[in-house]
């Protein structure tokens, strides 16, 4: 079976590939929303693997526009983002954004950063 995963966070694909390979897929790695829809539209694959948030052409739009064009291989979506958002702006990791509505590190340096860090989250 050919997967395709896109997801432009390095240690995150090839952690997906290794653990696919060892399942016995056959992986094909891509970054880039331009060339992952390249690849989409010039080879046959058995599932996508996507990233919504992608440098150049999002997941969404690639998603969007494979289905416009009646493109039916599977897609499971991966994502950083805790709810889906409406305005299309990129959502924060749901670390982030707790510790941005705190307004404030439990370090007393102000940097919402430096609690994720020291909680571990």
């Amino acid at each position: 079976m050919r997967v395709l995963v896109v997801e432009d966070e390095q240690k995150v694909a090839h952690a997906l590939r290794e653990g696919l390979e060892g399942e016995g897929y056959e992986v094909t790695l891509e970054h880039t929303g331009e060339s992952a829809f390249f690849r989409i539209t010039t080879e046959t694959f058995d599932v996508i693997l996507l990233d919504l948030m992608l440098p150049g052409r999002d997941g969404l739009q690639i998603l969007t526009t494979l289905r416009d064009r009646g493109v039916k291989t599977p897609v499971l979506v991966l994502t950083a983002r805790d709810a889906p958002d409406p305005s299309g702006a990129a959502a924060r990791p749901r670390r982030r954004r707790a510790a941005s509505l705190r307004g404030r590190s439990g370090d007393g340096s102000g940097d919402p950063e430096s609690d994720a860090r020291r909680t571990g989250g």
